[in-house]
């Protein structure tokens, strides 16, 4: 079965997040295996400098690129990412699945990604040119998989 891991950075707090990722999960192991690996948040001050902030990014790097499965096809969710209509999306994770076996996804914290995790990203995707809170991105995430699976299946979901 494919495997799907999606690496995020921070928790999610609120029970309605965890609920739909919850769910999300439940609908993609039909299609695939999927793994969330949470990872924490660099800690950081109230209003922190750029280099505090720079220091906390290169810090979840690390813990990023140790936790990326090696041969996986990797994708950063970024804001200078590629966008795709969810057909599209469909069509390349078809391509790359049929080359790789799996996939990875990673959802950096509020302040993003290093670009040390982006290099290490053969796609950097955008969701939307909306800026969106990194706990609904994860749902968000996980529906347009779910989404893209349903389109490969011939599901009736995709409308």
């Amino acid at each position: 079965m494919i495997q799907v891991t999606l690496i995020t950075v921070g928790n999610l707090k609120e029970e309605y997040w965890r609920q739909a990722v919850s769910e999300y999960e439940k609908r993609l192991s039909a299609f695939c295996k999927p793994e969330i690996i949470q990872l924490k948040e660099a800690r950081l001050s109230e209003n922190p400098s750029a280099g505090e902030i720079q220091v906390a990014l290169e810090d979840e790097a690390k813990r990023i690129l140790a936790a990326m499965p090696p041969r996986s096809y990797r994708i950063a969710l970024c804001v200078e990412g590629k966008q795709f209509s969810s057909e599209a999306l469909a069509k390349k994770l078809d391509r790359v699945l049929a080359e790789n076996g799996s996939l990875c996804l990673v959802i950096g914290s509020s302040y993003g990604l290093s670009p040390k995790v982006k290099e290490a990203c053969q796609l950097r995707l955008s969701v939307s040119e909306l800026t969106f809170p990194h706990q609904m991105m994860r749902v968000l995430l996980l529906e347009a998989l779910y989404r893209c699976f349903g389109i490969l299946k011939g599901t009736k979901y995709h409308k």
